[in-house]
């Protein structure tokens, strides 16, 4: 059994290594020249029962122990008018249901569990045909089972369905501040050790402590265009008048928000949020199948990353325990995500509808203290 996984995220690279431990050889091709061409982004809390069980499988889970940070799960909910609704800190001890960890630190994690020779680097997948994959580059190899683990814009994902992701409305523009306990102490003291957020108004501004010294902040526009990011007018290559413009759209927020994103340095990125529809399904391939974003992409709440995890291990599992029968394993392995990332892409819906609402602070406060 030949397995080609396309995709040297986490899902990808959760599922090389369940394999590797159990003895089945992949390889995993990734478009990007190398482990660090590119940002990976900020911090993700990793849930008890989806991407630490993961991790369990892999063997990692005392590894990742040591790279967490419990005191990520502290957690601060305002409104735009400064009312603070909630505030958790997470006491010493407590148990870690969901620690935050650096997305670069977790990847490295996975990337050190697996032989030198199982990514292979600058392979950007082009076609796949009865087994043979060509890569731009052009080079070829061949594969019993094709996995794509290439995200939201999955290029394998067209092998399976014509299904594509359709844009949420929400628009996201990602800044940051470096090293704020030296350079704004009194910010730092406000955003606290975890995750910082004021909703309402069919926006939103979310500060989230970084392991590297650095807060990131995004700020959130729920009714945008597809295309609102290059027509609003917003010079994003200019990040000081940027800035300026970002802060006016906060007008009447409290001084203390916009604050934040005047702290922020020139590092500017921008997202349109696309999402696939929830309970996604295509007809069972034995040659090709899915996990991460490229099989359910959802909202970003906080499942996607936990999700992914959780799919390249069952994926893995199955393909273990039924090494002579590629088509049952596949078929188990969807058959049971199609059911689990449904449920959670019905929840991820919601939630998301939730923080476009004009009382998103209220009833994100009722979400986490139900009556």
């Amino acid at each position: 059994m030949t397995i080609a996984i396309i995709g040297a995220g986490l899902g990808g690279l959760t599922l090389a290594r369940v394999l590797h431990l159990h003895g089945i050889d992949a390889v995993v091709h990734e478009r990007e020249p190398s482990p660090g061409a590119r940002n990976q982004g900020g911090m993700l809390d990793l849930h008890t029962g989806t991407g630490q069980r993961a991790l369990r499988e892999a063997g990692l889970i005392d590894g990742f122990h040591a790279i967490a940070r419990p005191q990520g799960q502290d957690l601060r909910l305002l409104e735009p008018d400064g009312t603070l609704l909630l505030q958790e800190d997470t006491p010493d001890g407590a148990p870690s249901d969901r620690p935050e960890v650096d997305r670069a630190d977790l990847r490295n994690l996975l990337l050190d569990s697996l032989p030198a020779h199982a990514v292979h680097w600058g392979h950007a997948f082009e076609s796949a045909d009865h087994g043979l994959l060509r890569f731009a580059d052009g080079s070829r190899t061949t594969c019993d089972l094709l996995v794509g683990a290439d995200g939201a814009n999955s290029r394998v994902r067209a092998l399976l369905t014509d299904t594509r992701p359709v844009h949420t409305g929400q628009s996201v523009v990602e800044l940051a501040i470096p090293d704020i306990d030296l350079t704004h102490p009194d910010l730092a003291t406000m955003v606290g050790r975890g995750n910082y957020w004021v909703l309402g108004n069919g926006q939103s501004l979310s500060a989230q402590r970084n392991g590297d010294g650095r807060v990131r902040v995004y700020l959130s526009f729920y009714d945008t265009a597809e295309n609102w990011l290059a027509t609003s007018g917003i010079p994003f290559d200019d990040p000081a008048t940027a800035r300026a413009r970002l802060i006016d759209l906060f007008a009447g927020w409290d001084p203390r928000f916009t604050a934040l994103i005047a702290a922020c340095g020139d590092t500017v990125l921008t997202r349109s949020i696309t999402t696939l529809p929830v309970g996604l399904t295509w007809p069972s391939n034995p040659g090709i199948t899915l996990l991460g974003d490229a099989a359910h992409l959802m909202p970003p709440v906080g499942q996607g990353a936990n999700m992914a995890m959780l799919d390249g291990a069952l994926l893995g599992l199955a393909l273990a325990a039924r090494p002579d029968d590629l088509p049952a394993a596949v078929e188990e392995y969807e058959r049971e995500m199609f059911d689990r990332t449904g449920a959670v892409g019905r929840q991820s819906a919601s939630m998301q509808e939730m923080l476009a609402s004009p009382d998103a602070g209220r009833k994100m406060l009722a979400f986490f203290q139900p009556a």
